[in-house]
């Protein structure tokens, strides 16, 4: 498949959940060099641990996305030039919103795209960006959102009962993840559609937590932490591909880090071990994805 470029589709790399870690990053640098895809997808939590960094303001969240990332990605796109592959890339909800006009600033120097809430053309197929997902525990609220209502599973809080490191206005807080999608996809065909998502879909292989036998003022925990919302949009609207992360240790836990849902094939490139976990595939041809720890 040949992009209008004349750049072909076929060989894509897609990681997630790299948390910051320079030894993950260097691996991904040296492995896009050595291979030279035609598009790199990255799934969020991109930065090191969020809520420290939002609630200080710590200057090494700045300094690691300037002075490392930034930088190898300059590096990169000077060494390979044409072959620089097309990345497309959200946030996640480790990573602190503050920093989305800095990630905007380097889409606007071509180090990227920045896919969050919007679709873009890939050749013969389109890609689709979404960031939140369902409320959890966690204090960082920049990237939770209700799933397809109001209600929030024991343990978890509200997304306005946390920290913000942006205004946020009262209807966004009342948002649910099935509007967005809902909105994001209308009058949208996606028969060649490849979704990049952070939170994985409901009660699948690729959403399974180690929560086993823990439990809230004596209601047990659901070991599925996925969205329900994604979960029914990808059964109702099937697109050819989705991708997706947050969970890391759900392929350790269930040996599976792909499902197919219907003709959609959804896979996971979450790991929670210190090795770089890499999913290529090409989009015509998704049924021979590999994945592969390095």
């Amino acid at each position: 498949m040949q992009t209008p470029a004349g750049r072909d589709t076929g060989k894509c790399i897609f990681v997630t959940d790299l948390h910051g870690s320079r030894e993950r990053y260097i691996k991904l640098f040296e492995l896009v060099r050595k291979e030279r895809p035609n598009a790199l997808f990255i799934g969020g939590d991109i930065l090191p641990s969020g809520l420290q960094q939002v609630a200080t303001l710590d200057v090494s969240h700045s300094d690691f996305f300037a002075s490392f990332l930034l930088k190898h990605l300059h590096a990169l796109k000077q060494a390979l030039g044409t072959a620089y592959p097309r990345i497309f890339l959200i946030l996640g909800n480790d990573d602190g919103r503050f920093m989305e006009p800095a990630v905007l600033d380097a889409a606007a120097q071509g180090l990227w795209q920045y896919v969050h809430n919007r679709h873009v053309p890939f050749g013969p197929y389109r890609v689709f960006g979404y960031a939140y997902i369902p409320p959890t525990p966690f204090a960082l609220k920049d990237w939770e959102r209700y799933d397809v209502s109001r209600y929030v599973d024991p343990g978890c809080s509200h997304p306005a009962d946390g920290i913000h490191s942006h205004p946020v206005a009262d209807d966004a807080l009342r948002a649910t993840i099935a509007k967005d999608l809902e909105q994001l996809t209308e009058n949208q065909d996606l028969n060649r559609a490849i979704f990049l998502f952070h939170t994985p879909p409901y009660q699948t292989y690729l959403d399974r937590a180690d929560l086993d036998g823990q439990m809230v003022d004596f209601a047990p925990l659901d070991v599925h932490v996925g969205s329900i919302a994604v979960q029914r949009f990808i059964q109702d609207r099937q697109p050819l591909i989705t991708l997706h992360g947050h969970v890391h240790e759900s392929v350790r836990l269930t040996g599976h880090w792909r499902q197919r849902i219907g003709r959609t094939l959804a896979f996971s490139a979450a790991h929670d071990g210190p090795e770089l976990a890499v999913v290529r595939f090409d989009p015509s041809r998704a049924d021979e994805a590999q994945r592969q720890l390095l």
